[in-house]
């Protein structure tokens, strides 16, 4: 089975967030062949673009030609180009390929280093954009090639249309930094239609690459045969896993992470087998029936960076009490649980380390035991949970979790309640991995 290939024009990020080297870890990360052809080369890193060498034009053309004669490609995808006699030389040689085109009129740097000279840009507007399938620039850049001041989504939606009459089959205004009701909104105009794409913005400085990162996706998308709307409603998920994943380095924002999908799934794979580990502990004491609540126990652990309860994998139907012994009533699966994936997201809020918790019967002799072992034990009032979070299904773990935390000043071992009219007495117990919750309550029921 042949694998679809991609070809980056673009430049050389000496920090590897950006450019060609984010291009390639994009293409790898989503299961396409990636090829490049450098354009420039830049001295940067987190805070500064210090140095650009552009690389001689034959030697820019010699690579796309030697990929094209052997491999071929069934996508193109440019970035920074620099020079007016770059983009008038790639827009030539490319223009003879049958192929979708994504265009990144890549401009400034974060750091407001130009990245293309200002004569470049009338190159950029008449030769390039006239052939490119989609064209993704962000507000500053829409702004510039379509001389259009974006203040607004009507404005916005203006500026696509000016670029579109250029010639591209799409245009893709990113604009992340128009806000509307805290999300990011992305704006297509594609056959003289609107779509809108909205997320949910991420509070992060570490966003570097981001732009390459997403016409990255877009091509090798549309390299698989995507349509338009589906190649970016892919890239868009694919570019927010990449800034959740992000990480600090350097002292300015950090890289976004585009093999953040392939970690999410090796992550939820390693937690997977945590949490059976961690059943199987349970199971296998046998006196953990003596703190199996009521409303019955459930065990989660959350996967790095978790934001909702479906990042959150547990026991469907709980962990049941049947008699003398516990058992897990089916496979665990994501999105399972509420109550305690809202403690350990609320637990992560402050120690994202601590991923995993367990909810057990209350009584005073297990807290005792608890304290007994030098646990950290705080609690929380249910009576003093406001009307709002009464009102809200689920709203009371997190709320009382928060409370319990914010009162120890960190995430303690153990966090507990007393219950109220209808609402059972419940101890949480938690801590980094499936497996030390469940070690640790597997000696505990040994104790009472």
């Amino acid at each position: 089975m042949s694998i679809p290939r991609v070809l980056t024009i673009a430049g050389s990020d000496s920090g590897g967030g950006a450019g060609i080297q984010a291009d390639l870890k994009t293409f790898a990360s989503l299961g396409v062949h990636g090829m490049s052809a450098v354009t420039s080369i830049t001295a940067q890193n987190t805070r500064q673009v210090s140095r650009i060498h552009a690389i001689p034009i034959d030697i820019i053309k010699a690579q796309i030609i030697a990929v094209a004669d052997d491999i071929g490609f069934d996508a193109i995808k440019t970035g920074m180009l620099y020079k007016k006699g770059i983009v008038e030389s790639v827009s030539s040689l490319i223009s003879k390929f049958n192929v979708p085109l994504v265009v990144d009129p890549v401009m400034l740097s974060k750091g407001g280093a130009n990245l293309l000279d200002k004569d470049a840009i009338d190159a950029m507007v008449n030769s390039l954009l006239p052939i490119a399938t989609v064209v993704t620039p962000n507000i500053r850049e829409a702004e510039v090639i379509s001389n259009i001041k974006i203040t607004s989504i009507k404005k916005l939606k203006e500026a696509a249309k000016v670029i579109s009459a250029l010639g591209p089959e799409a245009v893709l205004i990113k604009g992340g930094h128009l806000q509307r009701n805290g999300t990011a909104v992305d704006t297509l105009f594609w056959r003289n239609r609107f779509n809108s794409f909205e997320g949910k913005r991420i509070n992060t400085k570490d966003t570097h690459g981001t732009g390459c990162t997403f016409a990255s996706a877009i091509a090798s998308n549309l390299a698989k045969e995507m349509d338009v709307i589906a190649a970016i409603r892919e890239a868009t998920e694919f570019v927010s896993k990449a800034i959740v994943h992000a990480f600090r380095a350097g002292r300015g924002p950090g890289p976004v992470n585009p093999t953040g999908a392939i970690i999410r799934s090796a992550n939820s794979f390693d937690i997977f087998l945590d949490l059976q580990e961690g059943i199987e502990i349970i199971e296998r004491a046998p006196r953990m029936h003596l703190l199996s609540p009521e409303s019955q126990m459930n065990l989660g652990v959350a996967l790095p960076g978790a934001e909702s309860k479906d990042d959150v994998i547990a026991v469907p139907g709980r962990i049941v009490n049947l008699g003398n012994r516990v058992k897990a009533s089916s496979s665990p699966r994501f999105g399972a649980s509420k109550h305690v994936a809202n403690t350990i997201l609320a637990a992560m809020s402050r120690d994202s380390s601590r991923r995993a918790a367990i909810n057990i019967r209350y009584s005073d002799i297990v807290i005792k035991e608890c304290k007994k072992m030098k646990w950290s034990v705080f609690d929380y009032d249910r009576a003093r949970e406001p009307m709002n979070i009464k009102m809200r299904e689920g709203a009371t773990t997190s709320w009382g979790a928060k409370k319990a935390i914010d009162s120890a000043g960190m995430v303690p071992d153990v966090i507990y309640h007393l219950g109220e009219i209808g609402k059972e007495p419940m101890i949480l117990v938690l801590g980094n991995s499936a497996k030390e919750v469940a070690s640790k309550v597997a000696i505990l029921s040994e104790k009472i």
